[in-house]
């Protein structure tokens, strides 16, 4: 029977290790002299230099080749989807479920309309947006001629929103069963919703089911329009004040007071039929207030 191999002691095995950490018969340091260990030490610094210096280059001409004003490659939509606020989603679709009686059912919906429209404060549009937009024209800008290498951008005040903007009535008609929506098309570089010739977009709403329960449909600005000052947006970084037009919309609820709703923004460039994308060019939600 062969000899069974003698177990080695943990003291013999630091030995071991410590011989190879430094051998002092070989003068090696880890199995290597001191110069393999400068030789092997350059080439790797060398080869990790061309590969920063590979990389850098990469991104410096993808940099270079990029517009920053523009994405390079756009793969969204070329018709713009439509959202209602406030936006309180259901399952399916938005719901705006409210109680009149229920103070903090108004509040709910009032802070949401109140935080969205933040931004269009009159005093703020007026101090960030100065320039005098011409109406019913779309406003070309070939140059960056606004401060900062930026392009203008028109104003459009929280006060065109009329009744719906909430400066008079701060419950935005929702304690009274005439409750308003606020309508917005969402953004797409360059683009321009109608010809030159064609009339500008504007929202449409149609009752859906429970026709009865609609009295009356009241839009702000008149008609339902988004002048055409308002476009092309040309990004965040070239139009950084920058704001949405919007539509608000002005329900008269009667008999059982809820509905199902579908808001348009019509225009030939926009579509709605859109099966996989149902928010495109239009956007559906109930309504529904009780006490």
């Amino acid at each position: 029977m062969a000899a069974l191999k003698e177990k080695r002691t943990c003291g013999q095995k630091c030995e071991d290790f410590g011989h190879f950490v430094w051998n002092s018969d070989e003068g090696t340091l880890m199995g290597r002299t001191p110069e393999k260990w400068v030789y092997i030490s350059l080439y790797y610094v060398a080869f990790y230099a061309v590969m920063t210096g590979l990389f850098s280059l990469a991104i410096w001409t993808l940099m270079y080749t990029l517009d920053p004003y523009a994405p390079d490659y756009q793969d969204r939509l070329k018709s713009p989807g439509v959202m209602v606020w406030p936006n309180t989603y259901g399952e399916e679709i938005v719901e705006i479920n409210y109680n009149t009686s229920d103070k903090a059912s108004l509040m709910k919906m009032t802070n949401i309309l109140q935080k969205f429209l933040k931004p269009y404060n009159d005093t703020k549009q007026l101090e960030c947006n100065t320039h005098n937009c011409t109406k019913g024209t779309y406003f070309i800008q070939d140059k960056f001629s606004a401060p900062n290498h930026t392009k203008w951008a028109c104003a459009f005040k929280q006060s065109m929103l009329g009744a719906c903007s909430g400066l008079e009535d701060l419950n935005f008609g929702y304690n009274c069963s005439m409750p308003c929506v606020i309508i917005k098309m969402n953004r797409i570089i360059s683009f321009l919703p109608t010809n030159e010739t064609d009339s500008p977009p504007y929202v449409n709403c149609t009752v859906l089911d429970g026709q009865d329960n609609v009295d009356k449909i009241e839009y702000f600005p008149n008609n339902g329009t988004m002048d055409l000052s308002y476009f092309p947006f040309y990004g965040n970084r070239a139009q950084p004040t920058y704001v949405n037009p919007l539509v608000a919309v002005r329900f008269h609820l009667v008999k059982e007071k809820n509905a199902k709703i579908q808001c348009r923004v019509v225009s030939k460039k926009i579509s709605y039929e859109n099966f996989h994308d149902p928010y495109e060019g239009k956007v559906i939600f109930s309504l529904k207030a009780v006490k």
